[in-house]
């Protein structure tokens, strides 16, 4: 019999906090975290903003030395683990570390040491390229640092899948603790690439939103006027337990993993597959998964891109899926306030999702001001509610066909 999973700690690093009372308090009241770009100029760039992570020192939680042989999206998968490990008040030193586990995911992995490293190699030859250039790019780094950071001798991967890294990690890493090949899992994903290659390649693909004079205001989900993404960074790391070792340690229960589904669209590069079939199939297998009926579900932290074809077909894969009650369910988009953190989106969504059903509090979908005939759902609109929910969906969506979904559950004793 599969064991069951739930979540005991979070951590994160993002444009609206670090810490999870700042995180939240700012995602209720609607608080956006988009705006100009500081990190290079964008003078030449039809897109100029982004919501950064602008609070964030490395040294907080390593040295200088281990620092510096860590790109940024490393960096923000070590502190968000570190920060989980501690909301989770697990002591690793009292724990068989053959029994914790990694997996940690990122979609582009280290575009700033590419980016460095390639001119070095332009300007001054393959000599002066760094020896730490490779470990220092490679996506699964983050997920081998947080385990040589940690002691964590368990099962360790990487889940590369564009924006549903961070989901595929989260599921995969479920499946490992009911599987009962660990005791503990460190999961979820990790993003860094608000820099001139990323910018420029997403803008060339017309994706990102040219609304400048307006950041707060650009990243819109489901609304008529929405025009593209904001590109955020950061990372959502969840520290995943069996129940039985959670109980066994006293631990603070905060959500239970409950389902999980992934498919593949099979269509296009870039564009989901028409109507969001793909991603109705994902949501399908989760609730299959998880034993739940759709009407069982309150609430969905949607994939909610702010792009046109992203936000029509998750509308039209949810209806699929949920037919009648999708007019009864709440959806909302958290990237309307701290953007797409494209391969960490799933870790910091399913973190989101998990307060959702503890606080009784579903997060608003800003900036929704003009309805769109084609996405017709009770988005949450620009504010907060209360609403006591005991199960919910997450649902991630990335380039190359990639649909991830998970399901949580309040944590119920029986």
């Amino acid at each position: 019999m599969a064991k069951r999973v739930v979540i005991t700690g979070m951590g994160l690093i993002s444009p609206i906090g670090s810490d999870i009372p700042t995180f939240w308090d700012n995602l209720v009241s609607g608080q956006s975290g988009i705006g100009p770009v500081t990190r290079f100029d964008t003078s030449d760039y039809p897109t100029k903003i982004a919501a950064e992570v602008n609070d964030f020192d490395p040294q907080d939680y390593m040295d200088k030395k281990e620092a510096r042989r860590m790109d940024r999206f490393v960096q923000f998968a070590v502190a968000a683990s570190k920060k989980a490990i501690d909301h989770a008040g697990i002591d690793l030193n009292g724990m068989d570390p053959d029994r914790i586990g990694v997996y940690i995911g990122s979609g582009i992995g280290g575009l700033t040491t590419w980016e460095e490293e390639h001119r070095k190699l332009i300007e001054k030859g393959p000599r002066r390229v760094s020896p730490f250039f490779i470990p220092m790019m490679i996506a699964n780094m983050a997920a081998g640092q947080v385990s040589i950071s940690l002691g964590a001798k368990g099962p360790s991967s990487a889940a590369i899948s564009a924006c549903a890294t961070g989901t595929h990690s989260i599921g995969d890493a479920t499946k490992i603790l009911e599987r009962g090949e660990a005791d503990v899992m460190i999961a979820g994903g990790t993003e860094a690439t608000i820099t001139p290659m990323a910018f420029a390649g997403f803008c060339s693909a017309k994706a990102m939103s040219t609304r400048n004079e307006e950041p707060e205001k650009a990243s819109r989900p489901f609304d008529k006027e929405r025009d593209g993404f904001v590109m955020g960074e950061g990372s959502g790391i969840l520290v995943l337990e069996t129940l039985d070792h959670a109980l066994e340690r006293g631990a603070n229960i905060i959500a239970e993993v409950v389902g999980y589904g992934m498919t593949g669209d099979a269509h296009h590069l870039t564009a989901p597959a028409p109507e969001g079939e793909g991603a109705a199939r994902s949501m399908k297998r989760a609730l299959a998964s998880a034993g739940l009926q759709p009407e069982d579900i309150g609430y969905i932290n949607a994939h909610g891109t702010s792009t046109d074809l992203n936000d029509k077909f998750e509308t039209m894969a949810i209806k699929a899926t949920f037919g009648d009650h999708a007019y009864k369910l709440a959806v909302s988009s958290s990237k309307s306030m701290f953007g797409h953190m494209l391969g960490a989106a799933g870790g910091v969504e399913a973190i989101v999702t998990a307060l959702a059903l503890k606080e009784g509090i579903l997060p608003p979908t800003i900036n929704y001001e003009h309805p769109d005939p084609e996405c017709d759902l009770d988005y949450v609109p620009n504010e907060a509610r209360k609403a006591n929910v005991r199960a919910a969906l997450s649902n991630s969506l990335g380039f190359g066909g990639h649909n991830a979904t998970i399901v949580l559950k309040a944590y119920d004793e029986a």
